[in-house]
């Protein structure tokens, strides 16, 4: 019988980038448990480890900027989830700019968008910001590479363990 391990093991979702901002604080990290989860309205949810010094930051936002990344952007992926933001600026030199309810949008992100919190929900040790998207984008060659998935990711060292 397979266990529960060995069909976690298979799934490889695509990875994506989710930024906040609240109180004068800027945060993101790379996210592995996001989806869809409503078809109407569209809803999106991104779980973030409590852990997580950008789930402090979001805990305390309106909207949360979520982003995907390609596959040749593994440096970008390795800055948002091998560093903590309790004491690196992962923003420092980055293009970014400024979307709806002051949310920080990567400008290098092939395709993104702002959701404004609608609830949180628990599950374990993340807790779930379901969004309602309002605001997207991306750059013109979005769909030009493959999106980074978790098995792309694997050896990115967490800038926070996991317990």
């Amino acid at each position: 019988m397979v266990g529960m391990d060995t069909f976690i093991d298979r799934l490889n979702p695509d990875m994506c980038v989710v930024t906040a901002a609240a109180g004068g604080e800027r945060a993101g990290c790379l996210v592995g448990f996001a989806s869809q989860c409503s078809l109407r309205p569209v809803r999106f949810v991104v779980w973030l480890s409590e852990v997580n010094h950008t789930f402090r930051v979001a805990r305390d936002a309106e909207v949360l900027a979520v982003h995907l990344l390609t596959r040749e952007q593994r440096s970008l992926a390795e800055l948002f989830g091998g560093r903590t933001g309790d004491d690196t600026d992962k923003f420092q030199g980055l293009p970014t700019r400024e979307a709806y309810g002051g949310a920080l949008v990567l400008e290098d992100a092939p395709a993104w968008f702002v959701g404004r919190i609608v609830t949180r929900v628990g599950g374990g040790d993340h807790i779930g910001f379901v969004l309602d998207p309002v605001e997207w984008g991306g750059r013109e060659e979005a769909h030009a590479g493959p999106l980074l998935r978790l098995s792309d990711a694997l050896t990115i060292e967490p800038g926070h363990p996991v317990d």
